[in-house]
């Protein structure tokens, strides 16, 4: 399940997980509609111990600004609370899968 963030608050903790996706948007861009639940279903079938969650850019855009997402979609991926990869716009899935998997592995093999 994808969740939506629904404060700055609520964002700042949540970055302070082990691993966490947050899918950076808002509901008039057509190719995020598309390709948000593509993303999820890679995280949920090959990175498990990985959360994903929503941000609307244009209902929190204080995160947006703090964050500098300028362009939708952006994804970005953390782990424990450190920034590993942040993707804007064009985001091949399989690009983004090798670039989360290295890291994920290392952090997540136990």
């Amino acid at each position: 399940m994808i969740r939506t963030i629904t404060s700055g608050k609520e964002f700042e903790e949540l970055k302070k997980k082990e691993g966490v996706l947050f899918y950076f948007s808002h509901d008039e861009c057509n190719v995020c509609k598309v390709l948000k639940p593509k993303i999820y279903e890679m995280i949920s079938d090959h990175f498990p111990g990985l959360e994903m969650y929503y941000v609307n850019i244009k209902e929190l855009p204080a995160v947006a600004g703090q964050e500098s997402v300028f362009a939708v979609p952006t994804i970005s991926v953390l782990f424990d609370g450190k920034e590993f990869i942040r993707k804007s716009r064009n985001i091949g899935l399989q690009e983004l899968y090798e670039q989360i998997h290295r890291p994920y592995s290392l952090l997540f093999s136990n």
